[in-house]
């Protein structure tokens, strides 16, 4: 049974337009213009024309960013993805974790990705729910008034090898060095944070849970279902995915079937700093990767991308990450 875990009042959530100049050798951002509540950004989010994709200058909607989280989880590591249905769009995919960047933090979109992490990937123990750090600073815990978290133990995040070409905001160039790429069917430039997540060893029978808002009735909606965890791992062999999909709950790894399958477009290929594609099949993605899929029972559909015909709107999702 899905359990209401946070309301909020999205009346104040600003973001800010972009302008975005674009060399072989580099990306650059700073903000345009005034603040835009959530409507007048998605007014702005329409596909652009940029002809040459290593070299270019123009005006995007929004900033958002990603964490490719790498879990590192007895012995083993592994991609974690989270399932979404996106009724802008009438389909499901699996999306690495992601969000708007709000205007105070666009020349710390860092810190944004790590809040994401703490309200988009939740971890479940025989003890109760851990806290998490980056670095020196505790991650916030948005569901501490309605889950029991532990004192004594939490996860760490960590930043891992960042991307080749440098990202700059005005004159600040971003430490860790994020993948940049600008998603041209929505306008907007979007960054990938690597991290990684290491847990504590007294950690029991983990469960790992997403958990997202959706706005209902005017008010943000943030639901727990653990009949539905919609957190789901790629392991890696020698830091490369491998062609599996899988869960882990109460400390059991679960195979997670990958028919009718679709990856959010941060899987796609990227064409000097352009992103053209909506998304991704599966198998599609495999292919790039030159992986060979595993063959699926014939019973079971874990995806479907028939239209989403439910009144709840998305707000949190950077894009279709």
């Amino acid at each position: 049974m899905p359990r209401i875990i946070s309301r909020k009042n999205p009346a104040t959530f600003k973001t800010l337009p972009l302008y975005v100049e674009a060399t072989p050798d580099g990306i650059a951002y700073q903000s345009l213009g005034r603040p835009l509540n959530f409507s007048e950004m998605l007014e702005r989010r329409k596909p652009v024309e940029l002809p040459d994709s290593q070299r270019f200058a123009v005006e995007l909607a929004n900033l958002g960013v990603s964490v490719r989280l790498t879990l590192n989880w007895q012995g083993r590591e592994y991609w974690l993805l989270v399932r979404q249905r996106r009724h802008d769009r009438g389909d499901v995919v699996l999306k690495l974790i992601s969000g708007y960047v709000p205007a105070h933090e666009l020349n710390l979109p860092l810190l944004t990705a790590i809040q994401e992490v703490a309200e988009e990937c939740l971890l479940e123990t025989s003890e109760g729910w851990l806290y998490g750090r980056f670095g020196d600073t505790w991650l916030p815990a948005p569901y501490e008034g309605a889950l029991k978290y532990r004192e004594n133990i939490h996860f760490r995040l960590s930043p891992r090898s960042g991307a080749a070409r440098p990202v700059q905001c005005g004159n600040l160039t971003l430490l860790e060095r994020p993948r940049a790429y600008v998603h041209v069917p929505t306008a907007s430039l979007q960054l990938v944070y690597d991290l990684r997540l290491d847990l504590p060893k007294e950690s029991k029978q983990l469960s790992l849970l997403h958990v997202d808002e959706y706005l209902e009735n005017g008010k943000l909606i943030a639901r727990l279902d653990h009949s539905r965890p919609d957190l789901y791992l790629i392991p890696l062999e020698g830091g490369r995915p491998t062609a599996e999909l899988l869960t882990l709950r109460q400390g059991q790894l679960v195979p997670a079937s990958t028919r009718g399958l679709w990856l959010a477009e941060s899987f796609a290929a990227q064409d000097g700093w352009l992103v053209r594609d909506e998304r991704i099949r599966w198998k599609d993605w495999l292919a790039l990767q030159n992986l060979t899929p595993k063959a699926e029972k014939p019973e079971g559909t874990a995806f479907s991308n028939a239209p989403a015909h439910s009144p709840q709107v998305r707000l949190d999702t950077a894009t279709a990450v």
